[in-house]
This record gives structure tokens, sequence and C-alpha cells, in this order.
């Protein structure tokens, strides 16, 4: 994603890469339903069609794949939908034609009282000067795209996965990530213990995000700052913060690289946290375009999310 203009809700490609569709994922038909402003910079579609019978959300941060359709064009069309023939397909594709690609997180899955399902994805919006951003914000009724997304739900893109004994959760997200961190605070049990930062552009951004755990959220308004003098404000911020007293804390972080790196080193040296405890998720990463993220994942190039990675 590009350094001024980060897009929800990752680059991350853990579900859209050609192995793991044809092991956990297919192609599924996406029709917008309808659309609704959440924020200065957040938009849900709400997504239906007859082939989501078949989706299966492992809830929590579950990613999908979008193939968003070029400018100029109303739905989504691809040579191919085949496992072993897509990707090379799509690649391709002449660049004014092909469809571009983005990894999005599922807010919710639900089936409705007519028997109809619907997934709600929310995205960042931020005009023109990208092209998902760009699409979303012209999305109406009846536009169709494509996407690859969950057939189990039990699948790798689910990257929330505290550990049974895990006895407070820590967060991080900026707005990239936001979605995903409210679809996670939507699904803990009642009584879970959450300290969770959460950073946005702006005062309007700050969402009701509705849970049943025991969550202290703290906003962090951006307004200006980027680069290192962001991240020196947001550490500044968590160092002046009381956590829960826990015995197996679990971390979730994610949005851009080095901002959730830095945010990593804190917890794991600054807090004790356990590494093994810290999973992160580089959802954007400053001055790299969407489309050099997705040629380092496809070449095995992208940072290793393992928990044992070095600091």
């Amino acid at each position: 994603m590009t350094a001024t203009a980060p897009e929800a809700n990752d680059t991350d490609t853990g579900g859209a890469a050609p192995a793991a569709a044809a092991r956990h994922f297919r192609f599924f038909e996406l029709e917008v339903l309808r659309t609704r402003r959440l924020g200065a910079s957040f938009l849900r579609i709400t997504f239906g069609g007859a082939s989501l019978t078949e989706f299966r959300s492992g809830g929590y941060d579950q990613s999908l794949s979008l193939f968003l359709p070029p400018a100029g064009r109303e739905h989504t069309v691809l040579p191919s939908t085949g496992e072993d023939t897509w990707f090379a397909h799509w690649r391709g594709m002449p660049d004014e034609e092909r469809p571009v690609m983005r990894s999005y997180t599922v807010r919710e899955q639900r089936r409705t009282s007519e028997g109809a399902d619907e997934v709600d994805i929310d995205f960042v919006l931020h005009g023109d000067s990208s092209p998902a951003s760009s699409w979303a914000g012209r999305a109406v009724s009846g536009r169709r795209i494509l996407a690859i997304g969950p057939a189990v739900a039990e699948n790798k893109s689910v990257r929330f996965q505290p550990p049974a004994a895990t006895d407070a959760i820590l967060m991080y997200a900026d707005e990239t990530a936001l979605p995903a961190a409210a679809a996670i605070l939507d699904g803990l049990a009642d009584g879970s213990r959450v300290r969770a930062w959460f950073e946005v552009p702006h005062e309007d951004d700050r969402l009701v995000l509705p849970t049943r755990a025991d969550a202290d959220i703290t906003w962090v308004v951006r307004e200006s700052g980027t680069g290192r003098e962001r991240t020196d404000r947001l550490l500044d911020v968590l160092r002046a913060a009381e956590l829960p007293a826990a015995e197996a804390p679990y971390a979730w972080i994610a949005g851009e690289s080095a901002t959730i790196r830095a945010v990593r080193r804190h917890f794991v040296r600054e807090r004790g946290v356990d590494r093994r405890a810290v999973r992160f998720t580089g959802y954007w990463r400053l001055g790299a375009s969407e489309e050099e993220l997705l040629a380092e994942a496809y070449a095995g190039q992208a940072p290793s999310e393992d928990p044992s990675a070095a600091l």
C-alpha cells in the first residue's frame, strides 16, 4: 500500500496464494447490496450472492482477497477461476484490464431471516489515491466482484489464535486493521480481559465496538504526523499505560509494518511479554506500493510473522 494512503484491511496475501486457494479457499461472486458510512474514514459494504452459501468464515481476523474491476468497468471479470489456472491468467492480463487484488477482513457474516447470506467488509476511504478506495467510494447496489474466500472455517488466514491459558489480551491496530480488531472484540467471550490501543486518522473515526469482553480501549487520534514522529507518539502512549496483571498475556498487533515492529519490541523488551505470544501482521508499509508488497509476498520475500522471529 502507499505510504500516505493505506487501505483497509491488508496487503498480506494469506488468503490469496494459489496453494492456499487450492486447500482452503475458493472463488465467490459477491454483489453489492448496500453501503453505510461509519465515520470520517470508514465505509461498510454489505455483499450478497448465491455462492455465499458455501462461504465459511472462521471469524476473528478472517481475511479474503477481493478482485476489484479496473477504472471504467462495473463488474469484475477474470479469464479463469480454476484452482490451477487463475493466478497465471490473472497475472497475464493487460494492465488496463487486470482487476486489482486486495486482501480485506470479513467484519461479519450472517444469514438473514429470509435465508440470504451476507458479508460485511469495511473499507478505509481516502479519495482516489488508491484503486480500492476509489472503487469503494463509488460502489452502488448491483455491482459484482469476485473474491477468493474461505471454504472451511479452520484456515491459515485467521491469525488471532490465543493459547488456552491466555489470561489477558493486548491489542494494537491502526485504521487499516481496525475492522479486524473490531471483529475480534465482537467474538470474544464474556469476561475476556482486553487492553487495546486503536489509532485512527480523525476523531470521528472512534467507532462504537460491540463486545462482551472486559475491554479497556484507548483511541489514539493521529490527525497529523507520519513515519517516526507517528511511531514515537504512539510509543509514548503505550509506555504511559498500565497493563492488566497477567501470567500469560497474548498480544495481537496489526497495521503499518514499521509501527507494529516497534510496538512488538515494546511489548517484548519493555513489558516482558513472551515473544511467542505476540501475533503481528503488516497490513501496509510506509514507502511501498501495494503492488510491490504483493510481489514480495509471492516471491517469498515478505517479513516473517512467526512469533519467534527476531525482533
